[in-house]
């Protein structure tokens, strides 16, 4: 690496901006990732936190099956019945808006994603305060995305339209949102109110529905006779988050953002090292007059390449982790190892692939340059 760290000892100010332009980059890299956890959570972290494998959805629904599908009770007893199924529970959602009727907050309007279960069973978490879910009770025990609005235990709650009174009975000290809205857990019925707004008594036949069927498969098992049968249709839970308001929507945005980032820093760094490559023509002819293999000159090259991306990278990186624990708490943001460490990978390894491309133009320079064949 003689002649490599020689450049940049000599070449200290053009490397530094190419360091600086490498390290923005960086930057722009780890917010762009905060920014895609931190949407991903705020649509999908609600259904990321059930404790399932599947969701049987109604086979019609094919798109925005949260919203579109309805189960019944045949349903999900054929299902608890089936051949490798370990659980089979009635799911509900629904986007609700109520008002605080009683509480410090009284008068504020709150939105809420409102999940339906069957009280005790394994879909209902734990409360961290108060208690937990009774049936028929119209409680509700909500997340700390909602807790951070104000709303506490004991407060009385009052859903639009419906005007179904909603007393906060627990808290589960998790912030889980769904729709970019925070999650508040229900009983069925309670549920059912909401989602049909329908104050009094429920008809018998919304008594029997439900959203999905929440289901924990065994590994590999066939549920095809049971799909065909209830005409429903079991998807992983992960493959259900593109049900989510908005989700797939914002995933592909941010992912298109990130690609063009990548595919311009690969550009920019191999502009650059192209334009370098240029200028030192006659010093890396002189090295191949004497006897400098071509393999050499590249390794040489190439570990300078990678000596700037992966220092300017590190100070971007490190650049990018500050300003995101800023932001955190104010905007949709989450810090996750493995997309930072993948978004770094990806630009030190794209930008070496830019500069390698440039610096093979190496092989070609003929040491009879070095002699002034050229003249």
């Amino acid at each position: 690496m003689f002649l490599a760290l020689r450049d940049l000892r000599f070449a200290r100010g053009r490397f530094a901006l190419m360091g600086a332009v490498v390290a923005l980059i960086a930057v722009l890299g780890v917010l762009l990732s905060g920014l895609a956890s931190g949407l991903a959570d705020a649509g999908i972290s609600g259904l990321r936190a059930l404790p399932v494998t599947h969701l049987a959805f109604d086979e019609k629904a094919t798109s925005e099956q949260f919203s579109r599908s309805t189960v019944v009770e045949e349903d999900w007893r054929a299902w608890s019945e089936a051949s490798g199924v370990k659980g089979a529970e009635p799911f509900g959602s629904t986007l609700a808006n109520a008002q605080v009727t009683q509480g410090a907050k009284k008068g504020e309007q709150v939105n809420l994603a409102v999940f339906g279960m069957a009280p005790g069973s394994s879909l209902a978490p734990s409360p961290s305060r108060g208690e937990g879910l009774k049936e028929g009770s119209a409680g509700i025990m909500i997340t700390r995305e909602i807790a951070d609005l104000g709303v506490q235990v004991g407060d009385v709650l009052t859903a639009d339209k419906s005007e179904v009174r909603l007393k906060v009975v627990g808290l589960v000290d998790e912030t889980v949102s769904y729709g970019h809205i925070g999650v508040a857990y229900a009983d069925l019925d309670t549920w059912r109110h909401l989602h049909y707004g329908l104050p009094g008594d429920l008809p018998e036949a919304a008594r029997r529905q439900a959203t999905a069927v929440a289901l924990t498969l065994e590994p590999g098992a066939d549920v095809a006779a049971v799909e065909k049968a209830t005409g429903t249709r079991a998807d992983t839970k992960e493959a259900s988050f593109g049900a989510s308001p908005g989700y797939t929507a914002e995933s592909s945005t941010m992912a298109l953002i990130k690609g063009f980032l990548y595919a311009i820093s690969a550009l920019v760094v191999g502009a650059f090292f192209t334009v370098w490559t240029v200028q030192r023509k006659a010093e890396i002819a002189l090295m191949k007059a004497l006897g400098a293999p071509t393999g050499y000159i590249l390794r040489d090259a190439l570990a300078q390449v990678v000596a700037v991306l992966v220092s300017a990278t590190a100070v971007g990186t490190a650049v990018g982790l500050a300003l995101g624990s800023v932001m955190i708490g104010k905007v949709p943001f989450s810090l996750s190892a493995p997309a930072i460490a993948t978004s770094s990978g990806l630009l030190i390894a794209l930008g070496t692939v830019g500069a390698f491309v440039a610096v093979r133009r190496i092989t070609a320079v003929d040491p009879l340059t070095a002699l002034g064949a050229s003249r």
